[in-house]
């Protein structure tokens, strides 16, 4: 059931950033005439705006579904470095061993030793010019730490099966051990560090927005949309509703994902043993 639930609600997440602006009735970035109260507050959901206005008078649903594809393309993109540079040092270190493992791990402690969020913004600052694909990578190159020890933890394990051993024995060289015996029984590891990934990376995108110092304004992302809301959320409590429940429901898809991929890798585990 978390596979089934979790697969779901990353399914209606994807399809909305795929397929969602098309489907946007405006523009994220228009303001309305009539999108405002007399008193200058964000409208109610209404017929004409199903899920309300902001503080400018842009429709709310228009900037939620722009914003799927802006968030979940940095969380994906995110993601992908960060299990890519964390699968090449976690396998190096863990295949080779020696002085080679205790320098890669000791750069993995030292990145791990920082809250991801502070280093986030100590990059975020020396960047005079932000954009979407600078702030993907910003995210990839803190988050690889977790992946890395992940991977180097199940290499040592792998290298050690009998399999391998025999391999070795018959005169295998290292290159075929690492990618034809060790390579191929890592992936149900990165499929599970991978949605546990996009959790993490889409938290924190969402986070970096919130703080300001993510995609420019007036990009209709999630963590801008919470940020611009929390002045209003006596008046118009329907403004960080919508945001944070897209946020929350895409970090407990995959993070469904992730535990119940997690739970059958054990189980195959106990059944292998």
């Amino acid at each position: 059931p978390f596979l089934a639930v979790g697969s779901v609600l990353a399914a209606v997440m994807l399809l909305a950033s795929c397929f969602g602006p098309a489907a946007a009735p405006y523009d994220p970035l228009q303001q309305h005439r009539d999108g405002l109260t007399q008193e200058g507050l964000p409208l109610p959901p209404t017929q004409t705006h199903l899920l309300g206005t902001d503080r400018s008078g842009r429709d709310v649903l228009s900037r939620l579904l722009h914003g799927a594809r802006l968030s979940l393309a940095v969380g994906l993109g995110g993601m992908t470095i960060a299990v890519g540079l964390g699968l090449l040092i976690g396998v190096t270190a863990g295949f080779h061993g020696g002085w080679v493992d205790g320098a890669l791990m000791r750069l993995t402690d030292v990145v791990l030793a920082f809250p991801a969020i502070l280093l986030a913004i100590a990059l975020a600052a020396v960047q005079p010019h932000r954009n979407v694909g600078t702030l993907i990578a910003i995210i990839g190159l803190i988050t690889w730490a977790p992946a890395a020890r992940m991977f180097r933890s199940e290499t040592l394990s792998l290298r050690e099966r009998l399999y391998v051993e025999a391999a070795r024995a018959l005169g295998a060289s290292r290159r075929r051990l690492l990618f034809q015996h060790v390579l191929p029984h890592l992936l149900p590891t990165i499929l599970v560090v991978a949605s546990l990934a996009v959790a993490t990376t889409v938290l924190l995108d969402a986070g970096l927005n919130f703080l300001g110092i993510g995609v420019p304004r007036p990009a209709p992302s999630w963590g801008l949309m919470l940020q611009e809301a929390q002045q209003y959320y006596r008046v118009a409590p329907w403004l960080p509703v919508w945001p944070g429940l897209c946020v929350v429901l895409t970090v407990a898809s995959f993070n469904l994902i992730a535990f119940d991929l997690r739970r059958g890798r054990a189980l195959a585990g106990k059944i292998g043993s």
